[in-house]
C-alpha cells in the first residue's frame, strides 16, 4: 500500500503546480473559487483513476485507454484515445519545456524550452530511460521546495489571508469548471497506480485504496500551496505570474529562496519533460505499428533498442509548439485531449456492468464538463486537432475496405 501510495504521488506531484495554479487563479477570479476548482479536479481525477484500474484489470496490456476503447467501444474510440493522448501529451511536453524556460531564464524562455526538447529527445534516443532513484529523488526534491514556499509565505509579514478573498466575487460555475480543468492538469499521473495490477500484492483490494489515498495528498498539498501563494500574492496578481511559486517568495520577502525555488522548479520540469517524451513515443509507437500513424514511426534502432524515428518525430513537433506557443495555451490543449482521452476510458468502464456505472457516468460527465469549459482557443484548437484524428481514421478505413473488396 505505501509503496503504491508513493508511485502515485511521484507520478502527480511535479513541475504541474509550478504554472497551473496560475492560469486557474485567473479563470476562477477568487480564491475560494481557485479551490473549489481545485477539488472537483481532484474528484474528476478520482473518478478517472478508478475507471482506469477496473479496466487495466481486465486488459493487462500496454496502451491504456487506446486499448480499453478498441475492446469495449470499437476500433475507432481506441484510435481516437490515442490521438487524444498523443496531442494532449505532446503539448504537455511543450508545457513542461516552457516551464524550465519560465523560472530559469524568463527573458529567454522560449529557447530555454526548445534547448531542453532538443537535450532530452538525444538522451532517450540514446536508450537512457529515468531510473527510480532518479524519479524518488526528483520528488523529494520538489516536496521540500513546495513546503520551503509554504512556510516561508505564511510566516511572512506579506502574509495576509483576506487576499484570498481579493478579485471580487468571482467568475461563478464558469469559472470553476475552467479553473478545474486547467488545475487538472497538474493531477496528470494519478492512472500510473491503475496500472500496477501485476505489480502490488492483493491489487484488488491495494489499488482502490492506493488511488484515493495518493489523491488525496495530493490535494491536500496543492490547496496548502494555493493556500499560501493566494495569501501573498492575491488572486489578480496570481492570476497575470508567469512563475507564480517564485513570485510568491519573493512578495513574501525572503528573496534568497528564489534561487532554490527556480532551480526545484526546473527540476520538475525536466524530469517530467524526460518521462513524457518517452510516454509520447511508446503510444506513437503502438499506433503506428496499428496503422494508425504513419509506419516508420515504429521502427526500433537495432542498438539501442528504441523508437527512434517515433522520439525524433515527438521531440520535433514539442519543439515547434515550445518555441512558438505559450504556456497558458499548452495547459489549455493539453487538458482538453487528455480529458477527451478518460471521458472515452469512463465510457468503456460504462460498459463493464452496473456496479461501475454510476462512478463512470460521473467520470465522463465530468471530463466533458471540464473539457468544453476550458479557454475557448483550447476547445477549439483540440477538436480541430481530434476532428484531423478522426478524418484520417475514416479515410484509412475506407481504403482498407476497398482494398478488401
Amino acid at each position: 500500500m505505501f509503496d503504491a501510495v508513493i508511485i502515485g504521488l511521484g507520478s502527480m506531484v511535479g513541475a504541474g503546480v509550478f504554472v497551473a495554479l496560475a492560469p486557474a487563479a485567473g479563470a476562477a477570479g477568487s480564491g475560494p473559487l481557485l479551490l473549489a476548482g481545485l477539488g472537483l479536479a481532484a474528484v474528476v481525477a478520482y473518478c478517472n483513476a478508478m475507471a482506469s484500474a477496473r479496466l487495466a484489470a481486465r486488459y493487462p496490456e500496454s496502451g491504456g485507454t487506446y486499448v480499453y476503447g478498441r475492446e469495449r467501444l470499437g476500433p475507432f474510440w481506441g484510435c481516437l484515445a490515442g490521438w487524444g493522448f498523443v496531442v494532449g501529451k505532446t503539448a504537455s511536453c511543450a508545457a513542461m519545456a516552457l516551464t524550465v524556460g519560465a523560472y530559469v531564464w524568463p527573458g529567454q524562455a522560449h529557447a530555454i524550452a526548445v534547448a531542453a526538447v532538443v537535450a532530452l529527445t538525444a538522451v532517450n534516443c540514446a536508450g537512457v530511460q529515468k531510473s527510480a532513484w532518479l524519479t524518488r529523488a526528483i520528488v523529494a526534491v520538489v516536496l521540500a521546495v513546495l513546503a520551503a514556499v509554504v512556510v516561508s509565505s505564511l510566516v511572512s509579514s506579506s502574509a495576509d489571508l483576506t487576499r484570498l478573498e481579493a478579485g471580487g466575487t468571482g467568475s461563478g460555475a464558469g469559472g470553476v469548471l475552467q479553473a478545474a480543468g486547467l488545475l487538472f492538469f497538474a493531477f496528470a499521473g494519478y492512472a500510473r497506480i491503475a496500472t500496477l495490477g501485476e505489480e502490488v500484492r492483493d491489487p484488488a483490494r491495494t489499488i482502490p485504496r492506493a488511488i484515493p489515498l495518493a489523491l488525496g495528498i495530493a490535494l491536500v498539498v496543492y490547496a496548502c500551496i494555493a493556500v499560501a501563494v493566494l495569501s501573498v500574492l492575491g488572486t489578480d496578481e496570481l492570476g497575470r505570474a508567469t512563475a507564480p511559486l517564485a513570485d510568491a517568495v519573493r512578495a513574501a520577502g525572503a528573496e534568497w529562496l528564489t534561487p532554490v525555488v527556480r532551480a526545484g522548479a526546473a527540476v520538475a520540469a525536466l524530469g517530467s519533460l524526460l518521462a513524457l517524451i518517452l510516454g509520447v513515443s511508446r503510444t506513437t509507437l503502438a499506433m503506428a505499428r496499428d496503422g494508425h500513424l504513419p509506419r516508420t514511426l515504429a521502427v526500433v534502432h537495432p542498438r539501442f533498442q528504441v523508437p527512434h524515428h517515433a522520439e525524433l518525430a515527438v521531440g520535433a513537433v514539442v519543439a515547434v509548439v515550445a518555441a512558438t506557443a505559450d504556456v497558458r495555451g499548452a495547459i489549455g490543449f493539453s487538458s482538453f485531449g487528455v480529458l477527451v482521452y478518460y471521458a472515452i476510458a469512463n465510457a468503456s468502464a460504462w460498459t463493464l456492468g452496473s456496479g461501475w456505472r454510476v462512478l463512470a457516468g460521473c467520470g465522463l460527465a465530468g471530463c466533458l464538463a471540464l473539457a468544453f469549459a476550458l479557454p475557448l482557443s483550447s476547445v477549439v484548437s483540440g477538436a480541430a486537432v481530434l476532428a484531423v484524428g478522426a478524418a484520417t481514421y475514416a479515410v484509412r478505413a475506407r481504403m482498407r475496405a476497398r482494398a478488401g473488396r
